[in-house]
């Protein structure tokens, strides 16, 4: 279809989503991204956060990742993350409890390896409760 885009979507363990898609909007470095199809062709690092895919019958499909790699072509998407989950797959109180650990450990911290890798866990948790809430909001 001229007016879809594919996109992949793929973790460490195994591709989260594949299909055609009218929009994808995702966290960029330097701030959100839209992608339409025939986008001009892009490599760039993405933030930990949420995966919008609208799809053509109108539904949309969420999808956390904790940072990573996007590659735009002006036929395919491909985002790869190290972590990716689907929406409907994030869990309250894992995500909660994983913050709560992270949150602990930055306390505990007893090195600046400690208190880097403390502080990027804290950011990971804190976006995919924010993207576990825009998913709950959505439905």
């Amino acid at each position: 279809m001229a007016n879809t885009i594919h996109v992949d979507v793929v973790s460490a363990e195994e591709s989260i989503f594949s299909g055609q898609a009218l929009f994808v909007a995702l966290p960029g470095e330097a701030g959100e991204l839209g992608v339409y199809p025939r986008h001009t062709p892009l490599i760039t690092r993405i933030k930990p956060g949420s995966v919008r895919i609208e799809m053509a019958d109108g539904s949309e499909e969420f999808v956390f990742v904790a940072g990573g790699i996007l590659e735009i072509q002006p036929d395919r998407v491909t985002v790869l993350s190290d972590t990716a989950v689907r929406g409907k797959d994030l869990d309250d109180e894992k995500a909660n409890e994983a913050k709560a650990a992270a949150e602990e450990a930055l306390k505990n911290a007893k090195s600046e390896i400690d208190l880097a890798r403390a502080q990027s866990e804290l950011a990971i948790m804190a976006a995919q409760i924010a993207a576990l809430r825009k998913f709950r909001e959505k439905r």
